[in-house]
């Protein structure tokens, strides 16, 4: 069953991190949900916890879920209290979806670093630390899962997303995907002449649970702002060249590029949980 706002507020909770470092993801998310309600008409009301600092995690009164990217090694902190609160968490969503008493299901998006957590809560493959650093705009090539997939209404192939990250899941264990009826949605850029392992780019891990290793809040603005830093400029520039920095420069500003990514999925992923029909 769908969520509805007829008798009450839709209740969105926000699953901050960030562990307090400064981001852009957190203004994005918050952004995106008031344009959504904007452009929707839902009354909708959305509540923020710091999981990391504060081992905050919302319970079972809400609707709909985000749960934000963050900075360090999702492998490493597996035993700290908030990552095992985390994982508590998401056990009891499945629980909750599980239970066909519940009607009005719990709907889940995990973005870059909950990616790599929740992939390796449900064993989806393997979770390593990259060669280098992934940051920039980058082409996401979609699998056929991905081309069938809602939340991925609108959306081109290749589309371009904004990729911040040390980890990365690759080789996925198809068989444990399959057992839980997953779909491997998209992978980064494939460049055969690179002897690289393919990144998995996006999971549908079940009918309500859904994330991609690439931020899909990510707007041209906060993207602007991190390639003015010192740090994120040598970055790009170490790893990809002057002249790639350049162009991920000029892809702020076309519309077609991480915008059109922004004003799509996570936009989609809102219509689906309240069944509207998917941003055209």
């Amino acid at each position: 069953m769908m969520i509805t706002s007829e008798n009450r507020p839709i209740r969105i909770a926000i699953l901050d991190l960030n562990e307090g470092k400064p981001n852009q993801g957190m203004r994005c998310i918050r952004q995106i949900i008031e344009q959504w309600k904007e452009s929707s008409g839902m009354i909708a009301e959305s509540e923020e916890f710091e999981v990391r600092l504060k081992n905050e995690l919302p319970g079972t009164t809400f609707d709909i879920y985000i749960s934000s990217g963050g900075p360090g090694d999702p492998l490493s902190s597996r035993f700290d209290d908030w990552d095992i609160s985390w994982c508590k968490w998401v056990k009891e969503m499945l629980r909750w979806n599980d239970n066909p008493s519940n009607t009005q299901k719990k709907y889940i998006f995990f973005i870059c670093h909950s990616f790599q957590l929740a992939s390796r809560y449900f064993n989806a493959g393997i979770l390593c630390k990259r060669k280098s650093t992934a940051f920039g705009v980058f082409p996401v090539h979609m699998l056929e899962a991905g081309k069938e997939e809602s939340i991925f209404d609108g959306l081109r192939d290749p589309f371009y997303a904004v990729d911040s990250r040390d980890y990365q899941l690759i080789q996925p264990n198809h068989h444990e995907l399959k057992r839980m009826g997953a779909q491997v949605l998209c992978i980064e850029k494939d460049r055969p002449h690179v002897p690289y392992e393919r990144a998995v780019m996006g999971i549908r891990f079940n009918e309500y649970m859904i994330g991609t290793q690439f931020h899909p809040e990510a707007d041209a603005v906060g993207m602007s702002l991190h390639l003015q830093t010192e740090e994120k400029r040598k970055t790009v520039i170490e790893s990809y060249g002057e002249a790639k920095l350049v162009n991920m420069l000029e892809h702020l500003n076309d519309p077609d590029k991480i915008m059109w990514t922004y004003s799509r999925v996570l936009f989609n992923f809102l219509n689906s949980a309240v069944g509207m029909p998917e941003f055209a």
